[in-house]
């Protein structure tokens, strides 16, 4: 099983930094999921940014939510600033 989010962010660009319950921080983007039915209401960066973890995974208020192996498979790693 993957890990489960236990911190998350959300950015003006539609992307989530997520904290997961083993530490890594990983940036998924839901730009891609915008035009697709049930998301249609994160295109409003406020709405968007309602965003909350709820048993392990994100959700917003409207009952929108994303599978957490989803966020853990396709997320990117944050890249680690100053290191090389």
């Amino acid at each position: 099983m993957n890990p489960r989010i236990s911190k998350v962010f959300p950015t003006n660009d539609y992307k989530l930094v997520l904290v997961f319950n083993n530490g890594e921080r990983r940036i998924y983007d839901c730009s891609g999921l915008l035009n697709f039915g049930v998301f249609n209401e994160l295109k409003n960066v406020g709405y968007f940014k309602q965003v909350k973890v709820l048993d392990g995974t994100v959700v917003w208020p409207h009952e929108q939510d994303i599978c957490p192996d989803t966020l853990y498979l396709d997320s990117i790693k944050e890249p680690v600033h100053g290191v090389r």
